[in-house]
């Protein structure tokens, strides 16, 4: 919504401000300057890229005007996901897990949240790493192993961000190809009528106008926009990176839950007391997670 609100706040004050000097806006309608900045961009970006990349450039341009995913209610329903699993696997051991990530889709705690499910990156992320615990991987090791895989995942996808960022960069540079075509143009065009060529040099000069607002009024934006989305996801990777490590070397899931949400970034962050309704609040799991479990649970926990 807000990416839609500033695209039309750039274009209608450039426009604004022509038009408050009575320019005139057919002046700007040329068709040709922008086959020719328009088509070199894209054919650069074609150039330069696999079609695996041109596809996570269309996907960032097409999320950046949904906005971010990971929101405060995305974050909470999430520490409370994993405060559910996590006091089952304290109550019951962690083969307990098993069946839960080896199929999330029928697990009575993950279906409980279509929107982890959806995500296929995130939902991989957790399960592979929980199985991993399940089969007796040590903490230390799954944490580094989560660090590489975040360290791929970061790079992945900077590829399309620094893709759209590079098209952006030659848009002006395209500017002035079109406007060098166009200067081309009127000068074969010298000894005709003064109006005729006056014409020309305003379209060559449109050329020049139009890639430096696109560069830095459309393109370039919307690869910040990408930029900050991606950093979006990856706060919301880091932030179930710490809950499973936390777990797994041995802190009780109302503390794991509670060093996630100290990893959440301020704007979306819930307080303490959100994160500790919203968990308790929903599920039988809810009293085992202030205290040590007794009676049967306890025995299971010993055992």
């Amino acid at each position: 919504m807000f990416a839609i609100i500033g695209i039309v706040i750039v274009f209608g004050s450039v426009l604004g401000g022509y038009l408050m000097e009575h320019g005139n806006v057919k002046v700007l309608v040329q068709p040709a300057e922008l086959v020719v900045i328009g088509g070199a961009a894209i054919g650069t970006v074609l150039i330069a890229n696999p079609l695996h990349i041109l596809k996570q450039i269309v996907g960032g341009v097409v999320g950046v005007f949904g906005g971010s995913k990971f929101t405060r209610q995305r974050y909470l329903e999430s520490l409370k996901m994993m405060y559910e699993l996590l006091n089952k696997a304290r109550r019951e051991g962690l083969m307990a897990l098993e069946a839960d990530v080896e199929d999330p889709g029928k697990s009575p705690i993950l279906s409980k949240y279509p929107v982890f499910l959806k995500d296929h990156h995130v939902r991989d992320y957790f399960c592979d790493t929980m199985r991993m615990a399940v089969t007796g991987v040590e903490a230390f090791d799954l944490d580094q192993l989560l660090d590489l895989d975040m360290e791929v995942h970061h790079h992945g996808a900077s590829l399309p961000i620094a893709s759209l960022s590079s098209m952006a960069d030659s848009l002006p540079g395209l500017g002035i190809v079109a406007a060098v075509l166009g200067v081309v143009i009127t000068m074969g065009a010298l000894g005709g009528p003064p109006e005729e060529i006056g014409h020309k040099v305003a379209a060559a000069l449109v050329g020049t106008f139009l890639g430096i607002l696109l560069c830095y009024g459309l393109v370039g934006p919307l690869a910040a926009s990408m930029q900050k989305i991606a950093e979006d996801e990856g706060a919301y990777l880091h932030v179930l990176r710490v809950v499973m490590v936390s777990f797994l070397k041995g802190t009780a899931p109302i503390m794991a839950v509670e060093f996630a949400r100290r990893a959440i970034p301020g704007h979306v962050r819930p307080s303490f007391v959100e994160v500790e309704k919203h968990c308790k609040g929903g599920g039988d799991a809810a009293p085992a997670a202030g205290a040590p479990p007794t009676g049967d649970a306890a025995a299971s926990a010993s055992a």
